[in-house]
């Protein structure tokens, strides 16, 4: 059975095998998008978990999304400084808003704590803040609004505590990378996008090899 399978492949034709490769260089490029969109997918349920301030949500989505890149053959292009790059996997992404949350807690502890009378620093904040939030007020601005800030920290700057006053408020700030998630796929897998590259591969292997051969004997031929 062996034998009549090698020699029914060996009849088969090179220009037959290039259009058989074609075909399964489509398959493969669909199977990986696929992949791809259902990474993206949980990578998007993620981030609505996230925006959502659901923490519990957020860790069974990120675990079906690891679960799933790990064991499957994810290609994806990423934005590196400019530079679009392939590579298998996520790519970086950041759970903006837990970390948002996380900084506005460690933000109010270092208020609370500079707003302390037994801190020198203490009367700098409150004199900023009676200054900015009647602002605030009148003209609508949010805490987190950039017109509320730029007014603070000018209004702190005008203090010679303010520099000792800004260190200690952005030491009091989480990491970014804390909040960092990458999670990279495997080169290869037991998929049926990965068993179909396999065969693609061989294809292009045996397209190759008969290349090479043909071009041997010709060139032999040119020297007898």
């Amino acid at each position: 059975m062996r034998k009549r399978g090698r020699l029914k492949f060996r009849k088969i034709k090179t220009w037959q095998l290039l259009l058989i490769l074609i075909p399964l260089l489509f398959v493969d490029a669909t199977l990986l998008r696929v992949d791809h969109v259902r990474m993206t997918e949980l990578r998007d349920a993620v981030l609505a978990a996230d925006e959502n301030e659901n923490d519990e949500a957020i860790n069974r989505a990120l675990q079906e999304l690891k679960g799933f890149v790990f064991s499957h053959i994810v290609v994806n292009a990423v934005d590196d400084n400019g530079v679009q790059k392939i590579t298998f996997g996520t790519g970086p992404f950041y759970l903006e808003h837990q970390y948002i949350r996380a900084a506005n807690v460690a933000l109010a502890e270092a208020e609370a704590n500079l707003s302390d009378d037994s801190n020198p620093n203490g009367n700098v904040y409150a004199m900023a803040s009676a200054v900015c939030q009647p602002q605030a007020i009148a003209n609508g601005w949010a805490w987190d609004d950039a017109n509320y800030i730029n007014c603070m920290m000018s209004e702190i700057n005008k203090y010679p505590a303010a520099d000792e006053l800004q260190d200690k408020i952005i030491a009091s700030l989480p990491s970014t990378e804390l909040y960092r998630r990458e999670y990279n796929s495997p080169v290869w897998a037991p998929t049926l996008a990965g068993f179909m590259l396999l065969v693609t591969l061989v294809v292009i292997v045996v397209i190759l090899y008969r290349i090479i051969v043909w071009t041997v004997l010709r060139l032999s031929l040119l020297f007898v």
